[in-house]
């Protein structure tokens, strides 16, 4: 398969006239050349936090806060997750997946409620669709084991740390959200040594500076901070200290569209647009343990193509902040996956 067009290649996403050369699901060429494509190139997109299973409830529980709408385990999308059948839950978690395909996203990590049945239910939902998420269970150790890992809800009172060292013995990822709703929980799950953060909405001098010298990637998911009301991340003090990644978060409150996180992070926060891309695409595959996120030779061919010309794209002057801040469905002409 050849890919010609404006590639953006490498880490830094530089534009290059040319053509991306795939064998075998491998790019096994990234050449520079005069082509006549007005096709853009770039890696396929890594949603770095999701909550899918959310899908059976798109657009409920409006005017509701954070803890009414998601706290376990009484929260409304819990409880309407054990009101619905496993077949009406995976069924629309694959839509969810479908549709985050359709989009560009290769791969998604996922904190997977349901416990070790949660985790069967979202392979089943993914099956065929050339999507592979990194699931991380919650609940039980054994949802851990069942996984790729462990999806902690936040550290209050010293919880998760027998999760914690039963993910460590294993080997495997331990994600935690923490600042969403205030500072408290920060401290709390640093001290957990997880392999991520998510949200990191309400972070002090003194986490930041933590963060900074664990080396420890925060996931920020700016528009499900801002529909539910706890606030927005600071994108650019975090991204001055570690490694951020974008996530969608709550399919009941966002569409897990990651065309909507970069514009709107990007338009947010004092970053550039090479950043929040790399936010979308390598950041969130290294946190993820992927070999993903750049187009260069030797990296598995997982790319999106944008059509330049539609009426959106055509005249963009510079091709990475179009991405950024203007691409969207209807400028996708194929994911390679």
């Amino acid at each position: 398969m050849i890919v010609e067009g404006t590639v953006l290649r490498g880490p830094d996403f530089e534009p290059v006239e040319g053509r991306v050369v795939v064998e075998d699901g491998e790019i096994r060429a990234v050449e520079e050349a005069a082509v006549d494509s007005s096709r853009i190139v770039l890696p396929a997109f890594v949603n770095a936090h999701t909550h899918i299973g959310d899908s059976i409830a798109k657009e409920a529980g409006g005017g509701l806060s954070l803890d009414e709408l998601v706290a376990p385990p009484d929260g409304l999308k819990h409880r309407l997750l054990r009101a619905a059948s496993r077949e009406e839950k995976v069924s629309a978690m694959r839509r969810s997946v479908t549709f985050m395909r359709q989009t560009g996203t290769a791969s998604f990590l996922e904190f997977r409620e349901g416990g070790v049945e949660g985790v069967y239910a979202l392979r089943e939902a993914v099956e065929g669709l050339d999507v592979d998420p990194v699931i991380l269970g919650r609940e039980t150790i054994e949802a851990m084991e069942a996984s790729d890992g462990f999806g902690a809800s936040g550290a209050r009172d010293g919880e998760f740390g027998r999760e914690r060292n039963a993910t460590a013995d294993a080997g495997k990822l331990f994600g935690i959200h923490a600042g969403e709703r205030d500072p408290d929980d920060i401290n709390p799950a640093l001290d957990l040594n997880p392999d991520f953060l998510v949200h990191v909405v309400h972070p002090e001098p003194l986490h930041l500076d933590r963060i900074a010298d664990s080396e420890t990637p925060v996931v920020v998911c700016p528009r499900s901070n801002l529909v539910t009301g706890v606030g927005v991340p600071p994108i650019a003090n975090l991204a001055d200290r570690t490694t951020v990644a974008l996530g969608t978060d709550n399919v009941m409150l966002n569409s897990p569209s990651m065309f909507r996180e970069m514009e709107f992070a990007a338009k947010l926060a004092d970053v550039s647009a090479r950043q929040v891309l790399r936010m979308a695409t390598r950041n969130g595959a290294k946190i993820a343990g992927l070999d993903c996120g750049v187009v260069e030779e030797g990296r598995p061919a997982k790319l999106l193509v944008l059509d330049g010309d539609t009426d959106n794209l055509a005249g963009a002057q510079d091709v990475v902040r179009a991405v950024v801040r203007r691409a969207g469905t209807g400028d996708v002409a194929d994911v390679i996956l």
